[in-house]
């Protein structure tokens, strides 16, 4: 059972299904109109965008933005 746990832990994950499920989180923030759902539909997209991007981020965009 532990094999399962390890296996989860070292998911790779495809920039692509990232960027797909942002751009659908995105469009549903759009269309609501609860400040809450808002809320916590953007901590999640913040979230799985930052399951592919973080280092990328970390590293190229403290750069670019000097």
């Amino acid at each position: 059972m532990s094999d399962v746990t390890d296996e989860q832990e070292f998911e790779e994950i495809c920039s692509d299904e990232v960027d797909r499920v942002v751009e659908v989180l995105d469009n549903l923030i759009e269309n609501t109109q609860s400040e809450n759902i808002k809320h916590l539909l953007e901590e999640a997209s913040s979230a799985i965008y930052y399951l592919v991007y973080e280092d990328e981020e970390e590293s190229g965009g403290l750069e670019q933005a000097a």
